[in-house]
């Protein structure tokens, strides 16, 4: 019973984006820590890959008897492995066409807007799922 209530409508497809979010904002920030380093080529996470992947369970998971209850079960993906707990992620080599003198491919205004997206994608899906949680709340008060 209790399970129902977390596997179910949106709340798993916010766990991923907020477990995607998490993986990406640590290579962002990994790309930024390393600017300096001569030859160092920055890595990216594609999120269109992720969006296609939950995209993908999401209409499997619409395609069941019961399309908005049960586990939303995202396949592997050559870039992203779904556990239960999190994602492993293989980053890829950023290709911004951009190879200074220091042989680096990097560019301090990408990274940062990448960063900025990614921050602002990571606390929408929170705001979400905190809404998603203070119904659940405001119901287990029987205040609705």
């Amino acid at each position: 019973m209790i399970c129902g209530m977390f596997d179910s409508g949106a709340l798993p497809a916010l766990t991923r984006l907020v477990q995607f979010a998490h993986v990406r904002h640590q290579v962002l920030t990994h790309n930024i820590a390393n600017l300096s380093t001569p030859y160092f080529k920055s890595r990216q996470l594609d999120p269109r890959g992720f969006q296609a992947s939950l995209a993908s369970a999401i209409d499997r998971r619409r395609t069941t008897p019961n399309p908005i209850r049960g586990p939303l079960k995202i396949r592997d993906t050559r870039t992203f492995q779904f556990k239960p707990g999190g994602i492993d992620a293989k980053p890829q080599s950023a290709n911004d066409n951009v190879l200074l003198h220091d042989q680096n491919n990097h560019g301090l205004e990408r990274t940062m807007q990448r960063l900025a997206e990614n921050t602002m994608a990571n606390n929408a899906a929170l705001e979400m799922i905190r809404n998603q949680l203070g119904m659940l709340r405001l119901a287990i008060r029987e205040q609705v």
